[in-house]
């Protein structure tokens, strides 16, 4: 049988996800572990209040300018799985298996092992805070396992608990930033306006590398696309998703980092993972760091729970369309690909249990940078190669911003080449791992027709 014949689309009568859904889907798969700690690895190399804030900023005008590139390519393609289905229809295939293959073992399950992580690292600050590592690592496994349940479940649960904690997620992080102006008694001397030397760091290499970290708390303003065919009206209503979630979620960030910087002495949040919790102890109190622990812990329930939806769609679609990985299109009466979501959240499990936090951190940031570079030059190419392609929205201010993202993404992937060649090489060879196996599974293919 030909591996383009395979379909085991979601059943048609199925529920699809509303606007307010696949929204909180998208701003839950951006806010988690990395704006909650990567400021204290970019203090490492920088410690210039207005460049970390230009640094978020940034970020967002990347991911924004990648959102609505990405908006364009999901209301003409309306499929489900992202880059895969993307790459597949622009380039080729094994462009598309490729990125499916990065997607659903770097872009989702690393990210959400990492989610899981900070996780435990929040809850046992809380707890008990000599407790050994083992011990955030059972609790990162206790969630991964708890939210796989749920959400290979019933499809109205997931929905739902999904809002319910993104929102929560929202007012928390509003709330840490207005309490930390009314309550704090003297704020931090940093200057967050721009000083001596700081156009000199916006050009450095120090800067680039800092935005990989930005970049990867970044990541998830594509999530929508993953369920574009399980959104309601997606022509219409997926870069309205995009463009609103990325522009929330700048605005938070760059909020939430002023208060950090604020809240905090440098030196103590320096080369931290909790900089939440320490910025919350000089705001609140060891009480209030407490329970503010607790709260920012709960925070990545919901970012865990965002990719353990969305990523699995990768993995359906690519089940679909490939003999050899046919069992990941499987899907349960609501429509839901349960059993690709058992497949990463065992990666997930794996990566919580074998790897280190920042290793993590830097490689799979630049391995979906790479990803989704090659992705928003899929714009150009689509215009090219298919000029009448009903297009329902076109991307703002083409080709500007387009070339925004391709830039500024273009810059920090060369800087990590030259700065962490071992996580960057390290995300080569996971591309390349991912042709080696579309070049097998075509083999097979062709052995399984001649018998």
């Amino acid at each position: 049988m030909s591996d383009r014949k395979i379909k085991n689309d979601t059943p048609a009568k199925a529920a699809k996800y509303g606007f307010l859904t696949a929204i909180s889907v998208v701003i839950a798969n951006m806010v988690g572990t990395g704006v909650f700690t990567s400021l204290g690895f970019q203090l490492l190399e920088i410690q210039s209040g207005f460049v970390i804030l230009m640094l978020w900023a940034a970020g967002g005008l990347t991911a924004l300018c990648g959102a609505m590139s990405y908006a364009e390519l999901g209301a003409a393609l309306p499929r489900s799985g992202g880059e895969y289905s993307f790459l597949s229809r622009i380039y080729h295939p094994a462009a598309g298996f490729v990125s499916g293959w990065v997607s659903s073992t770097i872009g989702f399950a690393a990210p959400s092992a990492l989610a899981a992580i900070t996780f435990g690292a929040y809850t046992t600050s809380v707890f008990a805070n000599d407790a050994p590592y083992f011990w955030q690592q059972a609790l990162a496994c206790f969630l991964v396992i708890v939210l796989t349940a749920i959400h290979a479940g019933r499809r109205n649960v997931s929905g739902n608990m999904q809002k319910v904690f993104t929102l929560i997620k929202i007012i928390v992080i509003a709330g840490f930033c207005l309490a930390s102006i009314a309550l704090l008694g003297e704020p931090q001397p940093i200057s967050l306006m721009p000083e001596s030397g700081d156009g000199r760091l916006l050009t450095s290499g120090a800067f680039a590398i800092s935005l990989i970290y930005v970049s990867f708390a970044y990541a998830g303003w594509n999530a929508a696309t993953y369920l574009s065919g399980e959104i309601e009206n997606p022509q219409k209503n997926l870069p309205r998703i995009l463009g609103f979630g990325t522009l929330i979620v700048t605005f938070s960030y760059v909020a939430l980092n002023a208060a950090f910087l604020k809240a905090a002495p440098i030196e103590a949040m320096t080369g931290e993972v909790e900089v939440g919790f320490i910025a919350a102890q000089a705001v609140f109190g060891d009480f209030g760091a407490d329970l503010t622990g607790l709260v920012m812990a709960s925070l990545l329930i919901s970012t865990v729970s965002a990719m353990t939806i969305a990523g699995p769609r990768v993995l359906q679609m690519v089940g679909q369309d490939f003999a050899a990985f046919r069992r990941l299109a499987a899907v349960n009466k609501d429509g839901i690909p349960s059993t690709s979501i058992y497949f990463q959240s065992g990666l997930a499990l794996i990566f919580i249990i074998t790897s280190s936090f920042e290793s993590i951190l830097v490689f799979a940031g630049f391995t979906v940078a790479l990803n989704s570079f090659f992705t928003v030059i899929g714009v150009f190419v689509l215009r090219w190669r298919e000029p009448d392609l009903p297009r329902p929205y076109r991307v703002f201010a083409f080709p500007v911003t387009p070339l925004i993202y391709l830039g500024l993404t273009g810059w920090t992937l060369v800087y990590v080449l030259i700065e962490r060649p071992v996580e960057g090489l390290f995300g080569l060879g996971v591309i390349a791992s991912g042709l080696a196996f579309f070049v097998i599974s075509k083999m097979r293919s062709v052995q399984a027709e001649t018998k």
